[in-house]
């Protein structure tokens, strides 16, 4: 091989490896900072296609007769966590509220996303949240002690893990 090959392909070499630690750090940046973002709607996690989306009632329906669902719904951010956006909870039509996590702590949602329209792609399941869950939960809406003590019983609810999730404009 010639000099100026040899040269030539090192640097391609190098740049590449350069490249690589970069996108590794600005994915790292986003799967573990919190996000205050100045401009929220956006994908957040896996992308999706706004295809086969349901409404939380026809989800409700299906987890309570199978015991779980999995495709997408729409719907309303109600609550988000204020430390680093790592959950999210959605109104149902049952009256109850319905907490979502996202996979495999993966990825996050700006914390100021409260109130947007949101599409969630995912599983629901019909669980029971333990105690110290639903306390850990109430001290990240910043609750106070006195509330978070009086978290005393496990809750039966239905819980939905998301793989990716839309936040639209608001309307």
């Amino acid at each position: 091989m010639k000099p100026i090959h040899l040269v030539f392909a090192l640097g391609i070499v190098l740049c590449s490896a350069c490249q690589n630690q970069k996108n590794s750090q600005s994915v790292d940046s986003i799967t573990t900072d919190p996000i205050v973002a100045d401009s929220i709607p956006g994908n957040y996690g896996a992308s999706l296609e706004q295809t086969g989306i349901v409404s939380p009632a026809e989800m409700l329906m299906v987890v309570e007769k199978e015991g779980d669902f999995e495709g997408k719904i729409t719907g309303e951010i109600k609550e988000v966590c204020t430390k680093k956006g790592c959950w999210i909870t959605m109104d149902l039509p049952n009256g109850e509220t319905m907490r979502v996590t996202f996979k495999d702590y993966g990825f996050f949602v700006p914390t100021t996303s409260k109130g947007y329209p949101v599409i969630l792609e995912g599983i629901a399941v019909l669980t029971e949240t333990d105690v110290e869950t639903l306390r850990h939960y109430a001290e990240d809406e910043g609750k106070s002690k006195e509330e978070v003590e009086k978290i005393i019983e496990p809750k039966r609810e239905i819980t939905f893990e998301a793989v990716g999730v839309v936040i639209q404009d608001k309307a």
